[in-house]
């Protein structure tokens, strides 16, 4: 018995798909694809990478059937699976998709396909082959995070501020943030007017990696205006609050 790897279910793209490439690919061949639940479609656009596999295949007297297990990886680690039915059992002879989204679906589908039962199931228990991606950080929330990325970075006034290379990968892959306020108060007595804040704005990106600006806001400017900093290190950011601190008049 033969499994033909030839059908479009399993042919690679041209060139390597994003998940919401594959996705888009899957839902748009599936017959049934406006069955799928909307908060699956919604979670796996999120979906930081993915991976696809035969399952299982059945074949007789010129009818096939093969089954695929489609496996995008989430950004708190868990996996979420698409299960595709490829079969040519339908008038004409023609190939059709349907996809399930779980198992007992998939199997229930496979069942009302007018195969002999006598020709046993090709059976391929292939584990996904996902990089694990390490549990993140910070609770983030799925937003316009490449514009949030491009706003603070604009109105960063500090020379060192993170350049080119921060600013194209943060607008080309955030797509989830949180912000967070780690050191805030205002200074001594005598200097009522100087304050100083740190901001952590720390960005998930698409393959699982994360990325965090701070965020430096005080009056240490010789008018006492307000003053946004951003750097690339915890570190370096608040050891510009200390030269600010020790020198509040001077602006660099």
């Amino acid at each position: 018995m033969s499994v033909p790897y030839e059908t479009a279910a399993y042919e690679p793209a041209e060139s390597p798909e994003s998940p919401e490439e594959h996705l888009a690919r899957l839902l748009g061949r599936a017959l049934n694809s406006f069955e799928l639940p909307d908060e699956t479609i919604a979670m796996l656009d999120c979906a930081l990478a993915d991976d696809s596999s035969l399952h299982s295949a059945h074949h007789s007297a010129g009818l096939h059937r093969e089954t695929y297990r489609h496996t995008w990886l989430m950004a708190d680690g868990s996996a979420v699976t698409l299960w595709e039915l490829v079969h040519n059992t339908g008038p004409g002879g023609h190939l059709e998709h349907e996809v399930y989204v779980d198992e007992e679906e998939l199997r229930a589908a496979t069942a009302r396909l007018p195969l002999p039962v006598d020709t046993p199931d090709f059976e391929l228990p292939v584990p996904v082959q996902l990089s694990p991606v390490p549990e993140p950080r910070h609770a983030y929330r799925p937003d316009d995070s490449a514009d949030h990325a491009r706003r603070l970075l604009r109105r960063a006034e500090n020379a060192d501020r993170p350049g080119a290379d921060v600013e194209s990968l943060l607008l080309g892959s955030a797509f989830a943030h949180e912000i967070t306020q780690t050191f805030g108060r205002p200074g001594p007595a005598t200097r009522a007017r100087l304050s100083f804040s740190l901001y952590e704005h720390a960005f998930l990106l698409r393959d699982g990696r994360e990325l965090s600006l701070w965020e430096v806001e005080h009056t240490a400017t010789p008018d006492g205006r307000h003053m946004c900093e951003v750097y690339a290190t915890e570190d370096a950011a608040r050891e510009a609050m200390e030269r600010r601190a020790t020198a509040p008049g001077r602006h660099r």
